[in-house]
Order: structure tokens, then sequence, then C-alpha cells
């Protein structure tokens, strides 16, 4: 239990963060989106459950860690049909793109984290497992789902010697990791981290799920008439694509003057926003004919050296027809998945801030992905991979292979928690 004193202190302290968060929204536009989805949330609960059958949660905080838990969902979904599913998001980036989803019965927000939330919640849902997805640490509602003997799981848990648990004086914080029933976590710095402070009975090393996600995908890629064109437009054999994942200004600023100097070299960028300001912002710095994937067809993109993906949910098939991929957000807090290009059999590059992603750490360590700190080395980088094919093709292998070793969490999770 969190001691009295320090409870009061945290919800005291949610209570101020809402208040603040609701002031914010009526000025933002993401903050506004999360207080209306909050209030939905309640109206999606009590319309939709169904109590004559039994309920698994699961809760990510983003896009990001969904995709960590959906080879989860899914194959519960095929082995375990009698189940209902329940998705909360925390972030709009989340919710928004995957309100939609198939693959569950209900998807909201998560209300945030007050003892009367998490009471009321519990109550409404009543599920019969709760499944937290890599770092997720909600205090009233982890001491909720215990306190009513609940099964509660971390998947894809990763820890690191800095985080509050493992500081002496976070005594209070540290206990709430007694309220898992099971942490299943990506690597053994994890596994020694909780064993260190009393929890070693209940780990398991079952790696990041996303590697089963991913090589799903690959097997079910989209087939996208417009990229096909684009990529099968080579004015000579030798000519490469680059695919820019996820990037942000940062990236642009790096890899697109770049591009303007190479012609034998055609671009598909995909950045992580595609409001228009930042639409109109890449396509002012670029010198080679453009066009946005809204805006043509598989005819009239072979008139254009660069491809703007300017919708959702097609990067992880895009990647698919790229010779070498650049992964943004390595310049701001932190890069984006790298194994949607790496499952494709392609060099990776990205950016200095990828020290929490152990996935990334590997793909450097056996040699199929590539961290640069300046424009300099990134050049260095594109030259020598447009370059020379043999080394590329290499690399790529590699790349692909990693990814291939990684698979296997989603098996031992389930055999693990026992439906």
């Amino acid at each position: 239990m969190i001691k009295k004193t320090g409870y009061r202190m945290y919800e005291f302290g949610i209570l101020v963060y809402i208040t603040i968060f609701r002031f914010v929204a009526l000025f933002h536009k993401k903050a506004g989106k999360m207080v209306k989805g909050h209030r939905n949330a309640w109206k999606i609960l009590r319309k939709n459950i169904d109590h004559s059958k039994e309920w698994l949660w699961f809760h990510a905080s983003s896009l990001g860690e969904f995709e960590q838990g959906r080879p989860i969902i899914e194959q519960i979904r095929t082995d375990h049909p009698e189940y209902k599913i329940i998705v909360t998001f925390y972030s709009p980036s989340g919710y928004e793109v995957k309100k939609n989803y198939s693959g569950a019965d209900i998807i909201c927000y998560l209300p945030f984290d007050t003892l009367l939330n998490s009471r009321r919640f519990l109550d409404l849902v009543k599920p019969k497992m709760a499944f937290f997805i890599k770092y997720e640490f909600w205090p009233n509602y982890l001491m909720q789902l215990k306190s009513r003997d609940i099964p509660t799981y971390l998947i894809s848990g990763i820890f690191r010697p800095e985080q509050t648990f493992f500081k002496k004086w976070a005594l209070p914080y540290r206990n709430l990791l007694g309220k898992f029933t099971h942490f299943f976590v990506q690597d053994q710095q994890s596994v020694n981290l909780l064993s260190s402070v009393g929890y070693s009975k209940n780990v398991s090393i079952s790696g990041d799920t996303r590697f089963d996600r991913v090589f799903e995908i690959k097997d079910h890629a989209k087939v996208l008439d417009i990229a096909i064109a684009f990529s099968e437009k080579r004015s000579v054999p030798s000519e490469k694509i680059l695919i820019a994942g996820s990037s942000w200004p940062k990236d642009e600023a790096l890899f697109i003057p770049w591009f303007n100097e190479h012609p034998e070299v055609r671009l598909i960028i995909a950045p992580h926003e595609i409001h228009e300001d930042h639409l109109l912002s890449i396509e002012a710095q670029l010198t080679r004919p453009f066009t946005r994937y809204s805006k043509t067809s598989p005819e009239d993109v072979l008139k254009s050296d660069c491809l703007i993906i300017d919708c959702f949910g097609l990067l992880s098939s895009i990647y698919h027809y790229g010779d070498m991929a650049y992964i943004g957000g390595g310049f701001g807090s932190g890069i984006h998945n790298t194994l949607e290009a790496a499952v494709y059999g392609i060099p990776v590059f990205f950016g200095p801030n990828f020290e929490k992603f152990i996935e990334a750490k590997e793909l450097i360590a056996c040699g199929g992905g590539f961290s640069f700190d300046s424009k300099e080395e990134l050049e260095k980088l594109l030259d020598y991979f447009t370059t020379n094919d043999v080394s590329r093709e290499n690399v790529g292998k590699i790349a692909g292979e990693m990814v291939k070793k990684g698979t296997g969490g989603t098996k031992i999770i389930l055999e693990t928690i026992k439906l």
C-alpha cells in the first residue's frame, strides 16, 4: 500500500492536474479532445457493457503501446471468442487512430486516475483480467484491481535503474509493483531490477510483442497501387527509394536537403503529424517534383520524385516499397518504430535519442541499423548505402533476421496467463 500521507499527496496532485488540464483544454485542441473523450467514456461504458459476458481489459497509453498489446488481443480473439475485450487509451494519438478498431468490443479513454473514477470504472466493467502495457502504473486503478482480486498483468514491460521504483526513498511507490500478478518484460535487466526489490517469482522475459505484430503486418501488408507505381518508376536500374517514416521538422531539415541534391534517390515521406501547416512546411523545402498521396493516382504519381503520405494507417505497409528507411523522432522525445521498417529487410537510420529503445540498440549491435548525431553523419550513411548495393542488401538481411528472432512473445504470455 502507498502510505496514507503519500496517497493523499498523490490524490491531491491528480485533482490539481485535472483542474489545470481542463483549463488548458479550453485553448489546446489535443487536450480538448481528451476532456471530451473522458466525458464520453462513461456513456460508452454504460451503453455497451454486457454483464452476461466476461470482459478482459487492456490499457495502453498511446498508439505505440497499443501495437504491443495488439498481438495478445487478436490471439485471444481467435482462441477465446467467448470473452469480450475493452481497450482504453490515455492519449488522443492512440484513441483517435484506433477508436474504430474491430478487434475490441469497447474502445474509450481511461478516466483520470482518481479513487472515485477507478471504483466507478471497475464497478462498470468488472473485468476478469487487466493488462497494462509497457509503462502504465496508475496507483488508484492498480490498488482497486488488487483489492478486488482481479489478475493484473504488465505486458512488454521495461525497467531501468533510474526509474522511481528503484530509488531508496521510493518504497511507497515501489509497493505498487506488488499489485501486479505477473510481469512480462522485454529484457534481463528488467528481471534483475525487479528481483532486486523483491519481485523474482512472477517475472517472465517475453520480449517485445511488437516483433510478433510487425511480422503479422508484413504478411498481410496492404497492396497500395500508388506506392507500387511510384516504386516501379525507376529512371535507371540503380535508382533507390528512401522511406522517411514518422518524421518531425527536425528530421526533415536533415534528409530533405540531401534528397534535393541526389536525383538518383526518390523519397516517400510519412510525417508523424499530417496537419496542413506541417505538410506545407515539407513542401516548401522540396525543390524536386512532389505530390500528396491523397491527391494523386497511379498514373499521376509517375510525374513526382517525392510522395508525401498525408493519411494515417499506411506507414507499416509503405516500408515494403523502400530500399532504406529513416526513422523519425531521434532529435525529439525518442525514435518511432524501427521494427516496422526492419522487418522488410532494409537498413534503418535514426537520430541519437534511442537509449530507451531496446530494439534500436539490438539493431545497432547486430549491424542492421545505424544512429547518427548530425546532418554530416546522416549524409555519409545515405551516400554509402545508395551506392553500395551489396552492403545495403546484406545489412537489410541482418535487420530482417533480427526481427524474426525476436518473435514469440505472444505465445509465452498466453501460455502463462492460461485463459
